[in-house]
């Protein structure tokens, strides 16, 4: 996976394998081993990689773009979860990974956002409510 994902990552940032090198201090040869999978960098080299591509470590070394209808990792702080299916009356299933990193449990309350021109959006609907009331607060003082 890490040489799949370096490779995409180089070629969508239009990066050469000397570019590659010239950022993280090693030959050309050494970033052209790591991408045909002869080697792989030390961690340092590949925490300096995952710095240039904005992802993260874990992204850059797991990312399976298989799971992802061949998508590439997604930049820092930001997810891909993987693709969900509507059901006949409109719900979904939030993938556990999600649920997890965003502390999502049986009950809680979310509120559906959307944009025709950017899609949807769910948010805890006690956030969401926090931001409404400290909107409202701030034009009720102005």
């Amino acid at each position: 996976m890490f040489r799949d994902n370096l490779i995409q990552l180089r070629k969508m940032h239009k990066l050469t394998q000397e570019d590659i090198a010239e950022k993280v201090g090693v030959s050309r040869q050494a970033v052209a081993k790591w991408e045909s999978g002869d080697s792989i960098p030390d961690i340092d080299r590949c925490r300096m990689i995952a710095d240039l591509f904005n992802v993260t470590l874990d992204d850059l070394v797991n990312y399976n773009p298989e799971n992802t209808e061949g998508l590439l990792p997604p930049p820092k702080g930001r997810y891909l979860f993987g693709i969900v299916t509507i059901g006949e009356k409109g719900q979904i299933v939030i993938p556990a990974k999600a649920r997890k990193i965003f502390s999502l449990q049986p009950g809680e309350k979310l509120v559906v956002l959307g944009d025709e021109s950017q899609g949807l959006a769910l948010m805890k609907a006690d956030g969401f409510l926090s931001l409404a009331d400290r909107i409202r607060s701030d034009f009720k003082n102005d």
